[in-house]
Parts: structure tokens; C-alpha cells; sequence
């Protein structure tokens, strides 16, 4: 609840002790943010993000949970920050289709208890997917109890864009009330570039129209023809079809205050220092674009 770090949302929380002071509350610098998903190391574990993403001069961690037991326990991932030095600003739900066993199948208990971990853990945001259409019940409520719930919490929830898969010349829809969040009543919204690239949608025209809704962004880029079936590509930002350099740039001059997360797919790396190759690519191009931007506003 507000002003209650960590256990204010009742019982069956994820354990950890009030360790939300140092590393979440400190007031942002003036340049945006810039942030690591811990996915990006994938196959490597939380563990690894956290030394990787300090190492190579993040300003934060994205917390994904999945199965993975450190990303689901808020007292080693505080270590894991106080160790590190690095702050987490976001923790991202288990909504994906891959994690719909962590933490049981009740929609609506897992948001409750990414809530309660963001807290512990001193993210500010946490950042969760539209509905499945078979989530039936959680899709008729959706808006209004993700109102009711972060009017009992300072977390902000972050809802992401997604995308209609496409097969044999149909489409199909997997998400409800919509894939598109700027299609829904909720105050804050994740924009992810690969997402944008798969749905077909310009990153750029829904930036705009999101305006102050814009909370969160995912860096990423996708070209929007990929060979597989899974159109979500999450490539190093620059390697893609998508407006990553301007929207960045967007942000900056548009006094946006929110993070900007790196969340690119690393997997299909030969080794190691080729995933830290391409995590030190995307750190750089966000900084540079962000930076050209900003200097550029500060010039007049």
C-alpha cells in the first residue's frame, strides 16, 4: 500500500526484508535513464544481469521473473543490488506465456505479488502485458482493477504493447480487451520497439499518441519480417527497421521522465563477450541518441 515498503498487500508475498531505501528513491539525473532487462543475458541467469549490466555502466536493472528462483526472491535480488551498486527500477511481471506457471495461473495474485516485490526491491515501476482472451474474467476487469490497485500502491503499472500473430493470411489475436494499449483506459504504458515491429505499427505515431501515457520504454529493434514464426525479434537497437535513433530522441525533447530499458535477445550468441559485445552496443546507442537529443534541446 502507499506509503507501506514491503509487505502491504497481505500475505503470500515474496520474502525479503524493507530494503527499499538507498538504491530506489534517489531522484533521477537529468539525462533518462538507461537500463538492462535482466532476459537480455538469456540462457545466463539474474545473477549474471546484474554483473553485466554493472560492469558495463547501466544505470539499472529491469527485473524479468520467470522461473528462475532469484528473480522471484526480493531478498537476494536486494544483495544482488547492494552488491552490484546498481538500482532496480523495474520489475517486469510473470504475463508472458512462458511464465504462466510462476506463481500460480491467478492473473490478478501475480500482479499482487510483483507489486509487493517492486516494493521490497525499490522499483518504481512494474511492467506487465495486456490480458490473454482465455483470461477471461481477468479481461472484464482488467482496467478497472488495475485502477483499484494502484490507487493502494506508489508502484506504477506499465502496461506493454503487443502484437497479433499472423499465419497462413490469418491473423490472430491472443490479447484482450486489445494488443494495443493506447486502445485501453489506463493511465501508464509500456512502449516496446519489437513489438511495434511486429504488429506493424509505427513507434513513432503511437509514441505521440500516448503523449504523458508514455511511462516506460523497451529498447529493442525488429524488422518486422522475421524467419521464424515468432515475430518478436528484440534486436540490438540498429539492426532492425525501426525508428530507435528518433525515438530516443523524441524522448529527450520531450522531457520524458520515465527509463529506457534494453531488451534485446542475446541467446543465439557464440559466446559470452559477444553477448556483452552486443549489451555495450545498445548501452551506447541509447546514451548517444539520447545525448544528441538533449544537447541539442539545451542549445536552444
Amino acid at each position: 500500500m502507499k506509503g507501506e515498503r514491503p509487505g502491504g498487500m497481505g500475505s503470500g508475498a515474496p520474502s525479503g526484508p524493507p530494503c527499499a531505501e538507498e538504491a530506489g528513491d534517489a531522484p533521477y539525473a537529468a539525462q533518462v535513464p538507461v537500463a538492462m532487462s535482466t532476459s537480455s543475458v538469456y540462457p545466463e541467469r539474474t545473477p549474471d544481469a546484474f554483473e553485466i549490466a554493472a560492469r558495463l555502466g547501466y544505470d539499472g536493472v529491469e527485473v524479468m521473473v520467470y522461473a528462475d528462483p532469484v528473480s522471484q526472491d526480493a531478498d537476494v535480488l536486494c544483495r544482488l543490488r547492494d552488491y552490484h551498486q546498481i538500482p532496480i527500477l523495474a520489475v517486469h511481471a510473470p504475463s508472458l506465456l512462458l511464465t504462466q506457471r510462476v506463481w500460480g495461473r491467478e492473473p490478478w495474485e501475480k500482479l499482487r505479488r510483483a507489486t509487493v516485490l517492486a516494493e521490497c526491491v525499490g522499483a518504481r515501476a512494474v511492467v506487465l502485458h495486456p490480458p490473454f482472451r482465455w483470461q477471461r474474467d481477468y479481461v472484464r476487469g482488467f482496467e478497472k482493477g488495475l485502477a483499484a490497485m494502484a490507487a493502494e500502491t506508489d508502484v506504477m503499472f506499465a502496461v506493454e504493447n503487443m502484437y497479433p500473430l499472423r499465419a497462413g493470411g490469418s491473423e490472430v489475436v491472443p490479447y484482450a480487451p486489445h494488443w494495443d494499449p493506447t486502445a485501453l483506459d489506463i493511465p501508464h504504458v509500456t512502449l516496446d520497439l519489437s513489438h511495434t515491429a511486429a504488429s506493424g505499427s509505427s513507434a513513432l505515431a503511437m509514441a505521440a499518441e500516448l503523449g504523458g501515457r508514455l511511462a516506460h520504454v523497451h529498447l529493442a529493434d525488429g524488422t518486422g519480417t522475421p524467419a521464424g514464426p515468432i515475430p518478436d525479434e528484440h534486436l540490438v537497437p540498429g539492426r532492425g527497421g525501426q525508428p530507435c535513433a528518433e525515438l530516443l530522441g523524441g524522448l529527450s525533447a520531450d522531457a520524458y521522465r520515465g527509463v529506457v530499458v534494453v531488451e534485446v535477445k542475446t541467446s543465439r550468441a557464440p559466446a559470452r563477450e559477444d553477448r556483452v559485445a552486443d549489451l555495450a552496443e545498445s548501452l551506447a546507442f541509447a546514451r548517444q541518441h539520447l545525448s544528441l537529443a538533449a544537447g541539442q534541446a539545451a542549445r536552444g
